[in-house]
């Protein structure tokens, strides 16, 4: 197997509407840390797999599907948003829609680009995988009491002499330090965390950092501020446990003579049902929940409840899609290693169902190839919270979109067999 890697900037030209955060005010007013495409490729030989990961809120299926065309010498891409809320708005509307210029066009430019790049930096490769617990970043955002307790995968990339190449590495943490009043462009954790670790593992080490399915877990009750020291704390927390893990024994993912296989399908959603009434009805409870949290005086219940009611307002603003959701699951098998692509902000359940459908080495990845919105559990929606309120698929849908995935595992485990 060769394994390629390269990253560039993603400029950004100021001032523009920035995404992420309904109740933001003002344009970008300069850049924090630039934004960034990073691009792994896998190539056997005969087929080659590139996953392209992009320092926005979203990715659309439009643009999704302008860079497969613009991109060449691959047999699948997939597209991946980190879901930095400090990035430019590309068009991140629960159901999807189409794409702002000028990110329509320079973002399948940009990506041929770093596709291009990280196929001719290619070189023999093998790969090892680790799995963890984080501990104290993230935790589910809509509820004040929770363990602070989520998975996080390594893909370790080394050459053929056994030396450490590069790290993937797949968070489950809404990337959301910084808060709506920030005009600075930013990757927020992502990008803290990839420069965290490269001031650990040193300057000829790649390292790429994958949104995992972050939908309902985010940095809400474990950070302590919102500025940049805040986003060193947390991103050293994220690297150190990084670090602790490579320490420990591996999994092989993949050896030099290994394969890839891929396989991804197309599916409709069915749309949540509203109306004017339920929706003004939303607002009223979520408004009269408030009401009573900032009563009682905890403030996380408060923010919680906050939450809900910008939900709820969202909802009431956006026409949910009349028509179903086009969804795209993706799925891959390098060597032992299976790697499966959700779109839209799959709760994290969703890709634990995947990872327990089968014994190996499994990592999961959120924001991909497409932007249906929130993905919530069945249960999920027996509660109005945000994630519900501006969720535009119908209960139920998440489970479908993990099944398929699943299903398509167990479809490429059989043909390596």
């Amino acid at each position: 197997m060769r394994t390629g890697f390269a990253a560039v900037p993603l400029p950004v030209t100021e001032p523009t509407p920035m995404g992420g955060y309904a109740g933001r005010v003002g344009v970008s007013a300069g850049t924090r840390d630039p934004l960034q495409l990073s691009a792994l490729t896998w190539s056997d030989g005969h087929h080659r797999l590139a996953l392209v990961l992009a320092d926005l809120i979203c990715v659309n299926a439009d643009v999704v599907a302008a860079a497969r065309a613009a991109v060449t010498g691959v047999d699948a891409l997939w597209l991946a948003a980190s879901h930095t809320h400090s990035g430019p708005e590309t068009g991140c509307v629960p159901g999807g829609t189409a794409t702002p210029p000028p990110w329509s066009r320079s973002i399948p430019a940009a990506v041929a680009g770093v596709v291009d790049r990280a196929v001719r930096a290619e070189a023999d490769s093998v790969g090892r995988w680790r799995t963890g617990i984080l501990t104290d970043v993230g935790s589910v955002r809509s509820e004040a009491a929770t363990d602070a307790r989520v998975p996080l995968d390594l893909v370790e990339v080394l050459d053929t002499a056994g030396d450490r190449a590069g790290l993937l590495v797949v968070l489950p943490v809404h990337p959301t330090v910084l808060s709506a009043d920030n005009l600075l462009v930013s990757a927020d954790l992502v990008g803290a965390v990839r420069a965290a670790l490269a001031e650990r593992l040193g300057p000829d080490i790649w390292v790429a950092v994958a949104t995992g399915t972050a939908g309902d877990i985010s940095t809400r009750h474990t950070r302590r501020g919102h500025g940049g020291a805040e986003l060193k704390r947390l991103a050293a927390a994220v690297a150190d446990h990084c670090l602790a893990e490579l320490a420990r024994p591996a999994v092989p993912a993949w050896g030099a003579a290994d394969r890839w296989d891929g396989r991804a399908r197309r599916t409709l959603l069915t749309p949540k049902p509203s109306s004017a009434a339920d929706r003004q009805a939303m607002i009223a409870a979520a408004t009269e929940a408030v009401a009573a949290a900032r009563h009682g005086g905890d403030p996380a219940t408060v923010r919680i409840a906050e939450g809900d009611l910008t939900g709820a307002r969202l909802a009431s603003t956006i026409d949910g899609p009349e028509h179903e959701i086009e969804a795209e699951v993706a799925v891959a098998r390098i060597g032992a290693l299976a790697v499966a692509a959700l779109p839209g902000e799959p709760f994290l359940a969703l890709g634990e169902t995947i990872r327990r459908s089968r014994p190996g080495p499994t990592a999961v990845l959120g924001y991909a190839n497409g932007y249906p919105g929130y993905l919530p559990t069945r249960d999920a929606y027996r509660r109005a919270r945000y994630e519900v309120l501006a969720a535009a698929a119908a209960p139920g849908s998440g489970e479908r979109l993990a099944g398929i995935a699943a299903d398509l595992l167990t479809d490429l485990d059989g043909a390596h067999q």
